[in-house]
Protein backbone atom coordinates (compact mmCIF):
# COMPACT_ATOMS: atom_id res chain seq x y z
CA UNK A 1 0.00 0.00 0.00
CA UNK A 2 1.34 3.39 -1.03
CA UNK A 3 -0.02 6.38 0.89
CA UNK A 4 -0.14 10.12 0.44
CA UNK A 5 -1.08 12.61 3.13
CA UNK A 6 -3.52 15.38 2.21
CA UNK A 7 -3.59 18.43 4.48
CA UNK A 8 -6.79 20.21 3.49
CA UNK A 9 -7.56 23.87 4.26
CA UNK A 10 -5.63 24.31 7.50
CA UNK A 11 -5.67 28.05 6.88
CA UNK A 12 -5.81 31.14 9.06
CA UNK A 13 -9.42 31.80 8.06
CA UNK A 14 -10.48 28.28 9.06
CA UNK A 15 -8.35 27.84 12.21
CA UNK A 16 -7.50 31.19 13.83
CA UNK A 17 -9.76 32.59 16.57
CA UNK A 18 -10.43 35.61 14.33
CA UNK A 19 -10.55 33.70 11.04
CA UNK A 20 -13.36 34.65 8.68
CA UNK A 21 -14.89 31.14 8.73
CA UNK A 22 -13.16 29.60 11.73
CA UNK A 23 -13.81 26.13 13.01
CA UNK A 24 -12.73 27.61 16.35
CA UNK A 25 -11.25 25.65 19.20
CA UNK A 26 -11.72 22.24 17.50
CA UNK A 27 -9.50 23.43 14.61
CA UNK A 28 -6.73 24.44 16.97
CA UNK A 29 -7.07 21.28 19.07
CA UNK A 30 -5.94 19.12 16.13
CA UNK A 31 -2.85 21.22 15.38
CA UNK A 32 -0.31 19.18 17.37
CA UNK A 33 -1.51 15.82 16.00
CA UNK A 34 -1.61 17.28 12.50
CA UNK A 35 1.96 18.56 12.75
CA UNK A 36 3.12 15.14 13.96
CA UNK A 37 1.29 13.44 11.07
CA UNK A 38 2.97 15.81 8.57
CA UNK A 39 6.41 15.26 10.10
CA UNK A 40 5.97 11.50 10.11
CA UNK A 41 4.84 11.37 6.47
CA UNK A 42 7.59 13.71 5.32
CA UNK A 43 10.28 11.84 7.27
CA UNK A 44 9.12 8.66 5.53
CA UNK A 45 9.33 10.43 2.12
CA UNK A 46 5.60 9.96 1.57
CA UNK A 47 3.96 12.57 -0.64
CA UNK A 48 2.39 15.40 1.37
CA UNK A 49 -0.18 17.55 -0.41
CA UNK A 50 -1.22 20.85 1.12
CA UNK A 51 -4.55 21.55 -0.58
CA UNK A 52 -5.67 25.15 -0.07
CA UNK A 53 -9.02 26.78 -0.67
CA UNK A 54 -8.73 29.80 -3.00
CA UNK A 55 -11.37 32.47 -3.57
CA UNK A 56 -11.36 35.82 -5.33
CA UNK A 57 -12.63 38.93 -3.57
CA UNK A 58 -16.22 39.72 -4.49
CA UNK A 59 -16.72 36.77 -6.87
CA UNK A 60 -20.52 36.55 -7.20
CA UNK A 61 -20.32 33.47 -9.45
CA UNK A 62 -18.69 31.10 -6.99
CA UNK A 63 -21.34 28.84 -5.45
CA UNK A 64 -19.96 29.32 -1.94
CA UNK A 65 -20.63 33.08 -2.15
CA UNK A 66 -24.29 32.45 -1.28
CA UNK A 67 -23.47 30.00 1.53
CA UNK A 68 -20.55 31.40 3.50
CA UNK A 69 -18.91 34.73 4.30
CA UNK A 70 -15.88 35.60 2.17
CA UNK A 71 -12.89 33.48 3.21
CA UNK A 72 -9.49 32.32 1.95
CA UNK A 73 -9.31 35.32 -0.37
CA UNK A 74 -6.29 35.43 -2.70
CA UNK A 75 -3.49 37.59 -1.31
CA UNK A 76 -4.83 37.77 2.25
CA UNK A 77 -3.50 36.43 5.52
CA UNK A 78 -6.66 34.36 5.80
CA UNK A 79 -5.42 32.05 3.07
CA UNK A 80 -2.07 31.32 4.70
CA UNK A 81 -1.41 28.05 6.48
CA UNK A 82 -2.03 28.46 10.20
CA UNK A 83 0.23 28.14 13.23
CA UNK A 84 2.68 25.26 13.50
CA UNK A 85 1.35 23.75 10.28
CA UNK A 86 2.65 26.85 8.48
CA UNK A 87 6.02 26.45 10.18
CA UNK A 88 6.38 22.76 9.31
CA UNK A 89 5.39 23.50 5.72
CA UNK A 90 8.14 26.17 5.52
CA UNK A 91 10.64 23.58 6.78
CA UNK A 92 9.73 20.87 4.26
CA UNK A 93 8.30 22.74 1.25
CA UNK A 94 11.41 22.35 -0.91
CA UNK A 95 11.53 18.58 -0.56
CA UNK A 96 10.54 16.74 -3.72
CA UNK A 97 7.60 14.99 -2.07
CA UNK A 98 5.80 18.12 -0.80
CA UNK A 99 3.18 19.93 -2.86
CA UNK A 100 0.98 23.00 -2.38
CA UNK A 101 -2.08 23.00 -4.62
CA UNK A 102 -4.82 25.60 -4.89
CA UNK A 103 -8.40 24.34 -5.01
CA UNK A 104 -11.54 26.32 -5.74
CA UNK A 105 -14.18 23.79 -4.72
CA UNK A 106 -14.80 21.67 -1.64
CA UNK A 107 -13.10 18.57 -3.02
CA UNK A 108 -9.33 18.54 -3.36
CA UNK A 109 -9.84 16.62 -6.62
CA UNK A 110 -12.23 19.09 -8.31
CA UNK A 111 -10.40 21.15 -10.91
CA UNK A 112 -6.91 20.19 -9.68
CA UNK A 113 -4.18 17.85 -10.90
CA UNK A 114 -4.22 15.89 -7.61
CA UNK A 115 -5.46 12.64 -9.18
CA UNK A 116 -2.76 12.78 -11.85
CA UNK A 117 -0.01 13.42 -9.27
CA UNK A 118 -1.24 10.56 -7.08
CA UNK A 119 -1.42 8.10 -9.99
CA UNK A 120 2.06 9.11 -11.23
CA UNK A 121 3.37 8.13 -7.80
CA UNK A 122 1.38 4.86 -7.67
CA UNK A 123 -0.57 6.05 -4.64
CA UNK A 124 -3.53 3.85 -3.77
CA UNK A 125 -4.42 5.30 -0.34
CA UNK A 126 -5.11 8.86 0.71
CA UNK A 127 -4.89 9.99 4.32
CA UNK A 128 -7.26 12.93 4.75
CA UNK A 129 -6.56 15.59 7.38
CA UNK A 130 -7.48 19.22 7.98
CA UNK A 131 -10.66 21.28 7.88
CA UNK A 132 -13.59 20.98 7.85
CA UNK A 133 -14.65 17.38 8.37
CA UNK A 134 -18.19 17.61 7.02
CA UNK A 135 -17.45 19.84 4.03
CA UNK A 136 -14.06 19.74 2.30
CA UNK A 137 -12.84 16.53 3.92
CA UNK A 138 -16.15 14.81 3.17
CA UNK A 139 -16.30 15.93 -0.46
CA UNK A 140 -12.66 14.95 -0.99
CA UNK A 141 -13.40 11.52 0.53
CA UNK A 142 -16.37 10.96 -1.78
CA UNK A 143 -14.27 11.86 -4.82
CA UNK A 144 -11.40 9.65 -3.62
CA UNK A 145 -13.83 6.75 -3.19
CA UNK A 146 -15.30 7.30 -6.67
CA UNK A 147 -11.78 7.34 -8.14
CA UNK A 148 -10.91 4.03 -6.47
CA UNK A 149 -8.59 5.19 -3.68
CA UNK A 150 -8.53 3.64 -0.24
CA UNK A 151 -9.22 6.26 2.42
CA UNK A 152 -7.86 6.80 5.91
CA UNK A 153 -9.07 9.57 8.19
CA UNK A 154 -7.27 10.12 11.49
CA UNK A 155 -10.08 11.55 13.64
CA UNK A 156 -7.52 13.46 15.72
CA UNK A 157 -6.47 15.38 12.58
CA UNK A 158 -9.86 16.64 11.33
CA UNK A 159 -12.30 19.14 12.84
CA UNK A 160 -15.42 21.15 12.10
CA UNK A 161 -17.36 24.14 13.37
CA UNK A 162 -20.39 21.79 13.38
CA UNK A 163 -20.08 18.99 16.00
CA UNK A 164 -23.03 17.04 14.59
CA UNK A 165 -21.68 17.34 11.05
CA UNK A 166 -18.25 16.19 12.23
CA UNK A 167 -19.73 13.08 13.86
CA UNK A 168 -21.91 12.35 10.82
CA UNK A 169 -18.93 12.65 8.44
CA UNK A 170 -16.75 10.29 10.49
CA UNK A 171 -19.52 7.68 10.43
CA UNK A 172 -20.15 8.28 6.72
CA UNK A 173 -16.47 7.74 5.95
CA UNK A 174 -16.62 4.30 7.60
CA UNK A 175 -20.12 3.13 6.71
CA UNK A 176 -20.57 4.50 3.19
CA UNK A 177 -17.04 4.89 1.84
CA UNK A 178 -15.29 1.98 3.54
CA UNK A 179 -12.69 4.30 5.01
CA UNK A 180 -10.53 3.49 7.97
CA UNK A 181 -11.22 6.09 10.65
CA UNK A 182 -8.36 6.08 13.12
CA UNK A 183 -9.28 7.31 16.61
Amino acid sequence: MSEALLVIDYSYDFAAPDGRLTAGIPAREIEEELVQKIKSASDANKPVFFMMDLHQEGDPHHPESALFPPHNIAGTRGRELYGRVKRIYEEIKDLGHVFFIDKTRYSAFAGTNLDQLLRERNIDTVVLTGLVTDICILHTAVDAYNKGYKIKVPASCVASFNPEGHTFALEHFKNSLGATVER
